[in-house]
């Protein structure tokens, strides 16, 4: 059986093999500095492919750039072996929820959600460290030393003596101050991106300090063409003593994966809308059918696949025509596959959103009403709920069941909010927290009050806000998910030597009675195989008792999972007569070497198509 990787994809190895699946004519082979042969690109092939220069070395271009930037996007391809373990404890409602809350570094989490989240998200709200000089900046590895700094900054001529110009300038503005910033930004906004559905957008809250360079940085990795607005809201209703002109207001900068794809049923910006031809009606309303191109109408540079037995050029990703479909949205007609668009959807092309929004937004009133659920103010500063709503408005509306990511989650807002609008609307949307469990200062009412950490704020708040939700609305949040699945980021569940066998010779293997960590729990690797697998995280779990074994059944029978030891052939016979879609087990743990012998004919027998995995 194959061996689980246990690592997430290496980007680049996968940027690589998509240019070769584009230019097969330009990959090529080379010697690195030290005569090693690795992959290359021919420049020169690849430049006539295109038809466009490809610029290197000093050679001017129109670029924004910053000591660590190299080290930043290494960062954001590179693979990671961490995993994520579950804290049933720590949970509400953990069997059933469809809500997640993950404690660890946000980037580290970010490249395990793409395993089983690639292109699903549909709504990304964010509240970064503004940089406003006490903000908290994660230490990633891929830091310069200050030295090495300090030659790259462009602070010294190359006589190492301080310019004149750049000693006027304000250090903030030249020192490590916006490339740290920049270096912890940038990775994780590269790995969001790819967690965005076609139609996704994201919205960063950020201050004046930083609202440039994140646009710079937002332009880079979503497209220039992609950035939609910066908009404008009151967040303070007095004023600063702490600046000349008191800053009473914060930017929510805006993003769409794909423009075409967000607007795909809505007339270019500034133009009337169609409302004719609604002449359809179902339960959502009166509607009209709309192509989404296939065979004879299709261009070219849209995604080529064969969905419902016709091949051609599609309007949108085989996951969303999938998504679509099971939606009801997508329909055979005698002129091929439509689309229902709504008249509802072509009246809100309408409406013009403007950058500056008002409503009550004031940080003062959400802490003041976060102090009041939670017993005191321990949290400074928290986004208001009113904020998070307006933009699951303005984007959900039409999505009720779409998937929530917060990746700054700090006291768990858009938790809140989310919860609060499915209340509200009858709304599924549901929530994905990450937040790093930043210890909170023993001096601080937090710490006095028993909240050691962010988290634990965070979570308590969750537990607080939907029961006040529930107790508000009654009867109709009977229904609500209130719940979250805690999960705590950790290294592998494997041990080091699993990852290095050629170090090892024979003799120590021999020695080795595991290769899971001693302190593992079954629940933990049954998690580490759901990433793998491509499960999300939410999925509905089942454990039962096969034969004296421990058996876990998630999403019924497509993945059966038995971590125990000494699995006898009927166990074996019993799985595999379920016909489940993957099965995994450990590494050696058949009974006797005549299982293991039969094995694959009992699979091949019963089973022949699941997919057998061993870790």
């Amino acid at each position: 059986m194959e061996h689980l990787k246990m690592k997430t994809a290496d980007m680049a190895s996968e940027n690589f093999e998509k240019l070769k699946a584009l230019f097969p004519n330009c990959v090529t082979e080379s010697l690195d500095k030290d005569g090693n042969p690795v992959r290359a690109i021919d420049k020169d092939l690849l430049m006539q492919e295109i038809n466009s220069e490809v610029v290197e070395g000093q050679k001017e271009r129109y670029q924004f750039n910053w000591p660590g930037k190299r080290d930043a996007i290494r960062k954001a391809n590179a693979p990671t072996t961490m995993t994520l373990r579950p804290c049933k404890d720590e949970s509400v409602d953990f069997d059933n929820t469809q809500n997640l809350y993950i404690e660890g570094d946000n980037l580290e989490v970010l490249k395990l959600l793409q395993n089983n989240y690639l292109g699903k998200v549909k709504m990304i709200y964010i509240d970064p460290p503004y940089n406003t000089g006490n903000d908290f900046v994660y230490n990633d590895n891929f830091k310069q030393d200050s030295e090495t700094f300090l030659e790259t900054s462009g602070m010294f001529d190359e006589d190492g003596n301080m310019t004149l110009q750049n000693f006027e300038k304000n250090s903030e503005s030249n020192g490590r101050f916006h490339t740290d910033w920049l270096n912890m930004m940038y990775p994780r906004l590269k790995v969001a991106r790819n967690l965005l559905s076609d139609d996704g957008v994201i919205f960063i809250s950020i201050g004046d300090d930083e609202e440039a360079n994140l646009i710079k940085i937002g332009d880079e990795i979503f497209g220039e063409k992609n950035f939609v607005a910066s908009i404008c809201h009151k967040h303070r209703g007095s004023m600063s003593n702490d600046r000349i002109i008191s800053e009473n207001h914060n930017h929510l900068v805006f993003y769409a994966k794909s423009m075409n794809v967000l607007f795909a049923q809505h007339l270019q910006i500034g133009d009337d809308p169609d409302l004719s031809g609604f002449n359809l009606e179902d339960d959502n309303g009166k509607y009209k059918l709309t192509p989404v191109d296939g065979p004879g109408g299709a261009k070219k540079g849209n995604p080529h696949y064969e969905f419902l037995g016709v091949e051609g050029y599609w309007r949108y990703s085989k996951e969303t025509m999938q998504e679509k479909y099971n939606q009801g949205l997508i329909v055979r007609t005698k002129n091929g596959l439509q689309q229902k668009y709504y008249e509802s959807k072509a009246a809100l092309s309408r409406k013009t959103v403007s950058t500056w929004w008002d409503g009550d937004f004031l940080t003062s009133s959400a802490t003041s009403e976060l102090s009041k659920m939670m017993g005191g103010k321990i949290f400074d500063n928290p986004k208001n709920p009113n904020l998070i709503i307006r933009m699951l408005k303005m984007i959900t509306h039409f999505d009720k069941d779409s998937l929530i990511l917060d990746f700054f989650s700090g006291s768990a807002t858009t938790a809140h909010a989310v919860m609060q609008l499915n209340a509200e609307d009858n709304g599924n949307r549901k929530f994905i927290c990450v937040q790093l469990p930043e210890v909170t200062s023993e001096d601080s009412e937090a710490y006095k009050a028993g909240y050691k950490s962010i988290c634990e704020i965070g979570k308590e708040r969750i537990r607080r806000a939907g029961k006040k939700i529930k107790d508000e609305m009654g009867l109709t949040a009977q229904n609500l998910d209130i719940g979250f699945r805690v999960l705590k980021l950790a290294e592998s569940n494997m041990n080091d030597v699993y990852y290095k066998p050629a170090d090892i010779d024979q003799g120590f293997l021999d020695k080795l009675d595991t290769n899971i960590k001693r302190d593992r729990t079954p629940m933990d690797l049954l998690f580490q195989v759901m990433l793998e697998c491509d499960l999300e995280l939410s999925s509905k779990i089942e454990e039962r008792q096969i034969n004296g074994k421990q058996v876990f059944f998630v999403n019924d029978k497509e993945l059966v999972a038995c971590f125990d030891e000494n699995i006898d052939e009927a166990t074996i016979t019993e799985i595999a007569k379920l016909k489940p879609y993957y099965f995994v087990m450990r590494d050696s743990s058949l009974a006797t070497d005549n299982v293991a012998d039969n094995f694959e004919q009992l699979w091949n027998a019963y089973s022949k198509d699941t997919i057998r995995k061993v870790l």
